[in-house]
């Protein structure tokens, strides 16, 4: 018995560092890729629109298969599609590097998508199945410090490979990881869960939902042009739809009860999507303040900007630790409220804003973020049934690359309002200036949203 337990902590501690080198990488690639945009966009002459959507066609593919795939997961098996994720990821990590154009480029970022969909749509998921409910705080705490570490890392390293090597370099450096995951994922990962194996997998509501997301998503993101005014409403109808098929199939890919049911699992999705659709532009929008505006190389921007992922790394970790004892609720308001704070000083931003009040700003949107995700999604993960860890994964997953979508799309919407399809330029820098004021202001106030959605979900209960 003793044997049997100490494999078991073995296997969790082998499972636990394998998703953290996964959560290191995936957004580690993705903030080096936005410091390496000036570079890519000047190799590739890519206008300030086309530069957006190497960024957010990974996005948009991710945020399209995360449901699909999180019920995929539960059926066949969450390390299976663990490792086919990282499998895919890795494969298009060398189509991005050996790119010869900009559209090549964004078609192996939407493959990347798919692959990244996979990983987070069944990693959480297994993290949670791994850990018993006492531990499980503190193992989200660490991925979730992974995640930041990662992000404080890109910055810094992104910066450095765009500058010396080229922005290549970070693709290689990304396949190259994903080869030893998929290694580790095979060699010493020996358990599977599959909470759902039974079930039907259901392809008329998987197809609605791939369809009426991708449209509303897109047409988010090309508005106001009238067509994307049509496509957004014909996404929105289609998720209507969607909800009603799903309330009367046996096994949908969305359980809808999830939500009507589960005050805590309903707010707690919401609260994060509104927070990553008030912060993940953040480091695009900063990214290029630096680079144009304050004539900084890619290299020192990173540096700047380092500041704000590695608060939310310590944060995050102690955080984790905090949620297994007191209310994820009231934690992750408090995270909300700071991120208020720190997003409100962003506003004031002008050409003679200093590098201190810039640095001030960000450490403490990063205190911010850091308490809010951990409870947040210990929160999520803790109160569904087992059988639907899967989707819950799929769920935190979904509002985050939903919320990092809308923030892009939000944040390209406005600085088109302001240049309209030029590229950024001496000319209309002060133009970029007031796009970058309009910007924080909209996600201001969407985030002060988030804090009161994140107080009403009321006390936790965890899955045994």
């Amino acid at each position: 018995m003793d044997s049997q337990q100490d494999q078991s902590v073995a296997n969790r501690k082998i499972i636990l560092i394998v998703t953290m080198v996964t959560s290191f990488f995936t957004p580690f690639m993705g903030t080096a890729v936005s410091i390496a945009l000036p570079k890519i966009s000047h190799e590739f002459s890519l206008n300030a629109m086309a530069m957006t959507w190497v960024m957010m066609s990974f996005l948009l593919a991710s945020a399209v298969f995360l449901v699909p795939f999180g019920k995929l997961s539960d059926m066949i098996g969450r390390k299976k599609m663990f490792l086919l994720g990282n499998i895919i990821l890795t494969v298009a990590s060398v189509g991005c590097a050996i790119a010869n154009s900009g559209g090549m480029l964004i078609i192996y970022r939407l493959i990347q998508g798919i692959g990244s969909a996979m990983i987070f749509s069944s990693s959480m998921a297994i993290i949670t199945s791994a850990y018993p409910p006492h531990e499980r705080g503190k193992a989200i705490g660490l991925n979730v410090t992974a995640v930041y570490i990662g992000l404080s890392a890109s910055p810094l390293i992104g910066g450095y490979l765009t500058d010396s090597i080229g922005w290549r370099s970070i693709f290689y450096l990304n396949a190259l990881a994903g080869v030893l995951i998929i290694l580790a994922i095979i060699s010493r990962m020996k358990v599977e869960w599959a909470g759902a194996k039974n079930e039907k997998f259901d392809f008329a509501g998987s197809i609605i939902y791939v369809l009426s997301i991708t449209a509303l998503m897109y047409g988010f993101s090309k508005l106001p042009k009238d067509f994307a005014i049509i496509l957004t409403l014909t996404g929105l109808a289609g998720f209507v739809i969607f909800v009603m098929v799903e309330k009367w199939t046996l096994f949908p890919v969305l359980n809808i009860q999830l939500f009507g049911q589960n005050k805590i699992f309903t707010f707690a999705n919401v609260a994060a999507l509104i927070n990553y659709s008030a912060t993940f532009a953040v480091t695009f929008i900063l990214s290029l303040y630096l680079q144009y505006i304050k004539g900084l190389d890619a290299h020192k921007a990173g540096l700047l900007l380092i500041s704000q992922p590695v608060v939310m790394a310590l944060a995050a970790s102690v955080s984790g630790k905090l949620s297994d004892k007191y209310d994820s609720g009231l934690l992750s308001s408090i995270g909300m409220a700071i991120i208020v704070i720190g997003l409100s000083l962003l506003i004031f931003l002008d050409v003679n804003t200093s590098y201190a009040y810039l640095i001030l700003s960000l450490l403490i949107l990063g205190l911010g973020f850091g308490i809010f995700s951990s409870p947040n999604t210990n929160a999520i993960m803790g109160s569904v049934d087992k059988k639907f860890l899967g989707v819950a994964s799929a769920s935190v997953a979904t509002m985050r690359m939903s919320g990092q979508m809308i923030s892009m799309a939000t944040a390209t919407m406005i600085i088109h309002l302001f240049i309209g399809n030029a590229k950024i330029v001496p000319g209309n820098f002060h133009l970029f200036i007031h796009s970058v004021n309009v910007s924080f202001i909209v996600f201001t106030i969407l985030c002060v949203f988030g804090v009161f959605a994140s107080l009403v979900r009321g006390k936790k209960v965890i899955n045994s």
